[in-house]
């Protein structure tokens, strides 16, 4: 006999989570619907007389008729044609605050024979408002059980558990329900019939949400506020998740280090110390910005301010193609791609959610600053306000590119009726820290179980292409090694570094990445890339950042971040037949192509695991790289044919 399963229904921002997080705790985990991507929670609970119950938390919809995926899936799932049985016990959600228009959806499973239980939740914010609810007596209106409840703070829980296993009991006990009669559906959600269960005393008028919506939903104060939040957003993401960044770069630096100390010279040693261990930190070190960014979201979200930012924010991107809904995944971008396409889940349209993490990349995220810092460097060496307004254009020319790509999606892939925003504004709350951390844990496994493993993966191909086939040492390295034999020890370590650099310079252009560069170079050549900057822009496809360390071997100085070694180094680099690499053209080009490129096949990854489709990705991955190499074809023959080389 299959377990006991629960299906957790009812409309948008009615404690959902809430309830289920105290029905569950940790015994959760995120899966995709069968035949969908949208993701489902499935928990699992006890309650008397049952060992494990299977809780299934559905989308939150207004009501089962609705041609939307969501109303589409709770459907399937109240059916059985999930490819599951169906449930054994419905419980609904009911905002106690807002009765006769959530229980139209109560209405609507008794017209189909289903008895739900009904938690009445939020009776403390219904009190507020000066009404009581009488649950015996709406229970006995409607011909099932009601439980009032408070479910942030746990109150009627266990009133609910007891309920459940009686219910879940009958079910399975093989007891039918006999089909609800339509005068029953019809009075469940009239006020006239609720009036018998609902009794009013003086109306209070909630003037604080009254003052707070005419400032927070504003066309201007809105906007200004949303920018408030958002900045104080993100200074608390980078504050709160710098420390654990640094501690776990830290730990695997320290890491690598053991192991290149401890074990023998040889393949093992560099695959685990930079292909295993760096594929790795370079996926770990993004969970603690994830966790907190899902983190703080959860608590926005849970104090009722999200729906009112979504709203203000409608009314600028809505002429693009995209909801208001997506400012979060867009703002989040610009730390990192990643947390950004999965916070792409808070938009409920499957179109709109798909034209969002598709322009996603052209945000300008955190790991293109070190480029822009050395292009922009190098195009304005002497002056530094050019060099800031230069550095500051990049982040616009990539707004600018997510906006016109989701204009030109919303009328060529993503064609057809947009999905009119509908926006519940819930009451004002204190949020709940528990659905807070169990939200940022559920989100950080996700994106170790999925992302993670994908993103190792491409980091040892990478590894395994820079660092095969080996090369001899070139003999200026040998000589130079020679000459510290003999040489006083200051001068030893200077001349060891010198050839340590020429070994690197020498193994990377011979490497299968290095001769990848000389055979794809002729591709490059009319952006004005030479094979040396060819590597530099292959390699960069790890993570957008390799590109300068990148740089920095080929220019046979390792002091790998962007100083002004690395970049005087970087500058006056030599071509093969003497010219430099980065002329004042090729660096504007190089600076284009980096801001509108998809150089990160992380984020190609998770692109895939979000949509459910790998032509989605590669979409992607074409376009945004056809975008980024005739934009900066235009740049480079433009200033070529004006005189500036």
């Amino acid at each position: 006999m299959t377990a006991a399963r629960v299906a957790l229904l009812g409309n948008p921002n009615t404690g959902k989570t809430s309830l289920f997080n105290r029905l569950c705790g940790a015994r959760a985990k995120t899966a995709n619907f069968p035949g969908t991507t949208t993701s489902a929670r499935i928990g699992h609970t006890r309650v008397d007389g049952i060992q494990s119950l299977e809780v299934l938390d559905l989308p939150g919809i207004y009501e089962l008729g609705l041609q939307t995926p969501e109303a589409r899936i709770v459907r399937d799932v109240l059916s059985g044609a999930d490819r599951q049985h169906h449930p054994d016990a419905l419980i609904v959600i009911v905002d106690a605050a807002n009765l006769a228009r959530n229980l139209v959806l109560v209405g609507e499973l008794l017209g189909k024979g289903l008895k739900p239980i009904v938690a009445l939740n939020m009776i403390d914010v219904a009190k507020r408002r000066g009404w009581t609810i009488d649950a015996a007596a709406l229970s006995a209106q409607l011909g099932v059980p009601v439980v009032p409840m408070i479910a942030p703070r746990g109150v009627g829980v266990d009133q609910l558990r007891a309920t459940l296993a009686e219910c879940v009991t009958k079910t399975r006990s093989g007891l039918v329900f006999q089909k609800t009669s339509p005068d029953l559906v019809t009075k469940t959600y009239d006020p006239v019939q609720l009036a018998e269960a609902v009794t009013s005393g003086q109306h209070v008028a909630d003037t604080y949400t009254e003052r707070l919506d005419r400032v927070l939903t504003h066309p201007f104060s809105g906007l200004m506020a949303f920018f408030a939040v958002m900045a104080a957003l993100f200074w608390t993401l980078f504050q709160l998740a710098a420390v654990p960044m640094d501690l776990i770069d830290t730990t695997f630096a320290q890491l690598g280090s053991l192991v290149s100390t401890y074990l023998p010279a040889g393949p093992v040693r560099d695959l685990l110390a930079n292909g295993v261990i760096g594929g790795i930190a370079g996926t770990v070190v993004f969970l603690p910005q994830i966790c907190f960014l899902f983190f703080l979201i959860s608590l926005l979200e849970d104090t009722g301010y999200l729906a009112r930012a979504a709203f203000v924010m409608d009314r600028f991107l809505r002429p693009f193609g995209l909801p208001g809904h997506a400012f979060v995944p867009l703002l989040t971008s610009h730390a990192c791609a990643l947390p950004g396409i999965m916070a792409a889940r808070l938009i409920p349209d499957r179109r709109d959610r798909l034209a969002t993490i598709l322009v996603a990349p052209f945000m300008s995220c955190s790991a293109r600053i070190p480029v822009f810092a050395l292009l922009t460097s190098l195009l304005f060496a002497d002056n530094r306000l050019l060099a800031g307004l230069a550095f500051a254009g990049c982040f616009v020319l990539g707004a600018a590119a997510a906006f016109m790509s989701a204009l030109l999606f919303s009328r060529t892939i993503g064609k057809g009726r947009a999905r009119p925003m509908i926006l519940e504004l819930p009451a004002y709350q204190v949020p709940s820290i528990r659905n807070a951390l169990m939200t940022a844990r559920d989100q950080g496994l996700s994106f170790l179980k999925t992302a993670g493993t994908v993103i190792m993966g491409i980091c040892v191909v990478m590894w395994w292409l820079s660092a095969y086939p080996k090369t001899d040492p070139p003999a200026e390295a040998v000589a130079l090694r020679a000459q510290a034999a003999v040489a006083a020890p200051a001068d030893a370590t200077a001349l060891v570094a010198r050839a340590e650099a020429l070994d690197a310079r020498q193994q990377q252009t011979w490497s299968f990445a290095g001769r990848m560069g000389r055979v794809v170079e002729p591709v490059f050549a009319p952006l004005g890339y030479d094979w040396q900057l060819t590597i530099g822009v292959l390699t960069s496809f790890i993570a957008r950042e390799v590109f300068v360390s990148t740089m920095a071997v080929l220019a046979s100085d390792q002091t790998g971040g962007s100083t002004p070694g690395v970049i005087a180094a970087v500058r006056d680099m030599p071509r093969d037949d003497g010219t430099r690499v980065l002329t004042r053209a090729t660096a504007a080009s190089t600076l284009v192509f980096f801001v509108l490129a998809m150089q990160c096949l992380p984020t190609l990854a998770v692109t895939r695991r979000e949509t459910g489709r790998l032509r989605y990705a590669a979409l992607q991955l074409g376009y945004m790289s056809g975008v980024a190499y005739l934009a900066a074809f235009i740049v480079y023959q433009t200033l070529r044919a004006v005189g500036i080389s």
